[in-house]
């Protein structure tokens, strides 16, 4: 693929000094440490703007509130006879039930807690009984997991199979088509894509993709780490049988995730990890040679070991409160300040923009640039240094797709979120035009 740069869609847009502003909405109020200051190189401190939401997104009041308050009350959860352990076990099926809320899931759908989304697609790959089509502009946890499985012997209860990865085209069409084609040449079991891409942030047609992996006989998973934060998803309504996201990306950084979906593969796969709490009975002695386990069905098959209690009462509590910042005013909020921050970025002369599908036409506040004249790094550490700005540079543990982009020494990504105003748009657009403008004089003067 070659390189897909957007700075000639929007040539006539205006610098970000004659853009009106925005008054931040509800959401902005709701982000904890949005009062911090940071140090700068020339000894002064500024409030710090955080544009690096797509690695990791501060916590939400409400789920700061909801953690002190499970703290007063912590024990351990399931078979404790004890009052708090009870009040634990109560909270911590509690979350599970809102989760399964908050994402729509069927009735007869597990929720099953994990550590991340990388746990969970891991957890999901142990349980697939058959081959998987993955597109090859995935995150990492979207794509080793798999490679891994088609290199190693497969489950028992599994199918020999392996992954089968499809280049995606530069359209969203051709994408599909491409699906398609794959899909109709071999059946496969799971068809796993991205719900929104952690590079560019531009979103892929998912109801579209789950009809045409049914129609095939697949299912499909979907990474939704950068998608869930920002959108609302209802498995029963969009046809997605797995959901995978984290809760250090939905303002609840508790070290919990979660994989929501259909019961059977969950329930026939061996538990995922080995342990007390995925054990329903363990017969044997000591003096036995062999040890009989039977297992749980349900999300305890697994959930081995003391499960994240704080980290799944913090995602629940991020589920409560995005619903009641409500749809409509999350993205209205983030949707405004992402056209914002594309459009002035789009504007300024050497500052180049990428896309992976030249027909897209949906993101999150996800940007992703370069900087003519500068490494990926050095714009980082400047914008840290100068203006107490923070971005992520690097390749975002999706190094294909920004090879793909002709960006091989990495990019930087600029992701927003509930926090964001568009003081702090204006801030970092101001601060690429100072740096942009500082290579082009350098230039001149060679």
């Amino acid at each position: 693929m070659s390189i897909t740069a957007e700075r000639t869609s929007v040539c006539a847009a205006p610098t970000v000094r004659s853009l009106p502003t925005l008054q931040p909405t509800g959401p902005a109020a709701q982000v904890t440490g949005a009062d911090q200051y940071v140090p700068l190189r020339d000894g002064t401190t500024i409030r710090y703007a955080n544009f690096d939401y797509a690695a990791s997104a501060p916590a939400l009041a409400g789920v700061r509130s909801a953690v002190a308050d499970a703290l007063d009350e912590y024990a351990s959860v399931h078979r404790g006879a004890g009052h708090l352990s009870q009040r634990s076990t109560a909270r911590y099926e509690r979350a599970r039930a809102t989760v399964a809320d908050f994402v729509g899931a069927r009735d007869d759908d597990h929720v099953i807690f994990t550590g991340n989304t990388t746990d969970s697609i891991n957890l999901l790959a142990h349980c697939v009984p058959g081959e998987v089509v993955v597109l090859d502009c995935e995150h990492h946890a979207n794509l080793l997991p798999w490679k891994r499985i088609a290199e190693s012997d497969r489950p028992a209860h599994a199918a020999p199979g392996a992954a089968r990865v499809v280049s995606a085209p530069l359209s969203i069409e051709g994408t599909l088509d491409a699906v398609e084609k794959e899909l109709r040449r071999r059946p496969a079991a799971l068809l796993s894509v991205t719900g929104a891409s952690n590079v560019t942030g531009e979103v892929l047609p998912i109801r579209r993709l789950a009809a045409l992996a049914h129609r095939y006989g697949a299912r499909i998973a979907v990474d939704g780490a950068q998608l869930v934060p920002h959108r609302r998803i209802s498995l029963r309504e969009s046809g997605i049988d797995y959901l995978a996201f984290s809760g250090h990306k939905l303002y609840a950084p508790f070290g919990s995730g979660v994989l929501v979906g259909r019961a059977d593969w969950f329930d026939e796969a061996e538990p995922f990890r080995c342990g007390g709490g995925a054990s329903a009975q363990v017969i044997g002695t000591p003096a036995a040679k062999s040890v009989e386990v039977i297992w749980h069905t349900g999300p305890a098959r697994h959930e081995a070991g003391s499960p994240n209690v704080l980290g799944a009462v913090a995602i629940a509590a991020a589920c409560t409160a995005i619903t009641e910042l409500g749809e409509h005013s999350v993205t209205r909020h983030e949707q405004q300040l992402t056209d914002l921050l594309l459009g002035s970025l789009q504007a300024i002369d050497g500052v180049r923009t990428y896309r992976i599908w030249q027909d897209s036409t949906e993101r999150v506040g996800i940007v992703a640039f370069t900087v003519d004249g500068y490494s990926p790094r050095q714009v980082a550490e400047h914008l840290s240094a100068a203006h107490g700005i923070g971005v992520r540079d690097g390749k975002f543990c999706a190094h294909p797709v920004v090879d793909r982009l002709g960006c091989y020494d990495g990019a930087v990504r600029a992701s927003l979120g509930l926090g964001t105003t568009d003081k702090d748009v204006h801030r970092l657009v101001r601060a690429l035009e100072d740096l942009s403008a500082r290579n082009v004089l350098t230039r001149r003067q060679q």
